[in-house]
């Protein structure tokens, strides 16, 4: 037998024992920590926004997920609030706040106009607000950065804690 032949014989050999009952478990997500709410995250907050399509002309996309703490499970029909200083109007304007819910995975997905820079940073703010949804965690507020003011998407992930 070759030297080769004998290291493959070898690692299936040894790829059979780790194989065995007891020697495999499945990954789990134990543990996984909250989101914290970030500063400045609730800043021109509008409660209740309503869920929406998409907020005005659209050509930007901010994604992300929503995940319960402890064991990262997805969040179907979770509430996410998202708005921000856009190519069409202020923060603080009812028409750049809109609402979105999770699919069946714990996504969302909102088509938005262009983020362009408040207070010289690009930014966008979601929020998961308890008083406006069912599900009984605790609310978040986010402030994610794009890493460029030409960026046309951003991603934002939120892992929640019952309250």
């Amino acid at each position: 037998m070759t030297p080769t032949q004998q290291l493959r014989r070898t690692l299936l050999m040894a790829g059979a024992v780790l194989a065995a009952p007891g020697f495999i478990t499945p990954a789990r997500a134990q543990g996984l920590a909250p989101t914290l709410t970030m500063r400045g995250g609730a800043n021109n907050y509008l409660p209740g926004a309503q869920i929406v399509e998409r907020i005005g002309g659209g050509g930007f996309w901010l994604t992300g997920t929503v995940r319960r703490a402890g064991d990262g499970a997805p969040l179907p029909r979770v509430r996410i609030q998202i708005w921000a200083h856009t190519t069409e109007g202020h923060e603080r304007d009812p028409h750049s706040h809109g609402a979105t819910l999770t699919d069946s995975n714990g996504a969302f997905r909102m088509e938005m106009p262009q983020i362009v820079p408040a207070f010289g940073q690009a930014h966008a703010h979601l929020a998961y607000d308890a008083a406006h949804d069912e599900n009984g965690f605790e609310t978040v507020f986010l402030r994610p950065l794009l890493r460029s003011a030409r960026d046309t998407r951003l991603s934002a992930d939120f892992v929640l804690r019952r309250a």
